[in-house]
């Protein structure tokens, strides 16, 4: 298996651009795969410079409906119009940051949903005897401040987002598995218990964002939530890979807890090659 960064906030490999995006490429025995496309086509071109060839992508996933996933997935479809593309049914629906009063679409582009490839995912769906879908994470643990400014707007109204459009990804390959999430906006521990409700089992690695990214400083109450999830992340044999939204701050008081069990990832990178 292969893990290879494509985009990420931060800067990593020289050549490679960076933005507030994220993008995954995957090689299984039988897949090559793009796990989300950042906000732009920027991927596209990282992706020339690794040397890795799009054209050759047979299944996409999209993490969630939010337009730094998804961004890249219009220009994508024009290089390869074949690959499956799989997304939650709630996927395109309409998205909203709401910070000062201003209100910021964050969905992904509308123009997607016509796309043939698109597979429209219900629940969960087994794909092969490789690649996993699951959503419907109910937990609540070490909730993300960040996301009570996130909406949906139903009939012109703004309700708060609970995330059913989020769907993450297991591939098992041999003897272990790996978890692939976006932001993990439903909180990465509640998707390591549904994940174990599933498998019966920990993740050999976990590769995601953890939603902790804030403008300004944290609370104390903020910075005790991060210090007891990583606690418990802890407790797991799980190797963690973190970027994207976690933000350096987040990342730096995980780190000091978890040390090598958490790896944090820049653009361009390879986290994964067996």
């Amino acid at each position: 298996m292969k893990i290879i960064n494509l985009v990420e906030n931060t800067p990593g490999v020289p050549g490679c651009g960076y933005e507030h995006g994220l993008s995954f490429y995957v090689e299984t025995k039988k897949h090559k795969l793009l796990i989300d496309s950042g906000a732009t086509d920027l991927f596209l071109r990282n992706a020339e410079v690794l040397g890795v060839d799009l054209r050759e992508v047979d299944i996409v996933i999209i993490s969630h409906g939010h337009y730094d996933h998804a961004g890249g997935i219009l220009a994508f479809s024009q290089m390869n119009p074949n690959a499956r593309i799989y997304l939650k049914d709630s996927a395109g629906e309409d998205y909203y940051h709401l910070k000062d009063r201003e209100e910021k679409y964050i969905g992904i582009d509308k123009e997607i949903l016509n796309l043939r490839q698109c597979r429209f995912v219900k629940g969960d769906l087994e794909i092969d005897d490789e690649l996993y879908l699951f959503t419907d994470i109910i937990g609540r643990r070490f909730p993300s401040q960040g996301n009570l400014s996130l909406k949906r707007k139903e009939a012109g109204k703004f309700v708060q987002d609970i995330f059913d459009h989020e769907q993450c990804l297991v591939i098992t390959q041999d003897d272990k598995r790996v978890l692939l999430s976006g932001c993990a906006h439903s909180g990465i521990v509640n998707i390591l218990e549904r994940y174990q409700e599933i498998f019966h089992s920990e993740p050999d690695m976990a590769v995601s964002g953890f939603h902790l990214m804030k403008e300004g400083t944290y609370s104390s109450q903020e910075i005790q939530n991060i210090q007891d999830m990583a606690d418990t992340l802890c407790n797991m044999g799980t190797i963690f890979y973190t970027g994207h939204c976690t933000g350096n701050e987040a990342s730096r008081i995980m780190k000091e807890i978890m040390g090598d069990q958490l790896r944090i990832i820049h653009s361009g990178e390879t986290l994964i090659e067996v």
